[in-house]
């Protein structure tokens, strides 16, 4: 099973859509291995979006990922990365379809109510910096064999 990071962002704090998202990510299959509430200091924020720095957009996301608490989730599930990226829907709620999360609940360029690892790899980093090892669940739901097909024995 793979792991991903998502944020939710503080629009999606301040507008009450954080257990709404959360439901739809659970109701896919996807389990909570674990999950905080914070506010997000500068220098992390810093270092987690350390890619975009010198784009114009950059301080303004600084600014506002600090600007309120957010809500740091790690999900697991078979292809996790790339199911939670489909999810969430393009970038700007005007250009994501509807059923995606943007596309369903997003309607601004700059707010975009969640963010979620863009492959593997970053999924790692980014969960080792929001969460300790021993926040990090590892455990079983029930109802696994009946979200996922293990008569192949292969549940990667």
């Amino acid at each position: 099973m793979q792991r991903t990071l998502v944020m939710l962002k503080p629009d999606a704090v301040h507008r009450g859509l954080a257990g709404r998202i959360l439901a739809r990510f659970e109701a896919k299959g996807l389990k909570i291995v674990a999950l905080k509430m914070a506010m997000m200091d500068r220098e992390t924020a810093r270092r987690h979006y350390a890619r975009h720095k010198g784009k114009d957009f950059y301080e303004p996301l600084i600014r506002f990922v600090t600007s309120a608490p957010v809500v740091f989730v790690v999900l697991e599930g078979k292809g996790a990365v790339a199911l939670v990226r489909k999810m969430m829907g393009a970038t700007f709620g005007p250009e994501a379809e509807p059923g995606t999360i943007r596309g369903d609940f997003g309607v601004s360029n700059r707010f975009n109510l969640v963010h979620g690892s863009d492959s593997p790899e970053a999924a790692e980093k980014e969960i080792n910096l929001f969460f300790r090892p021993d926040e990090l669940l590892d455990w079983q739901p029930v109802a696994l064999p009946w979200t996922y097909d293990f008569s192949t024995g292969d549940v990667v």
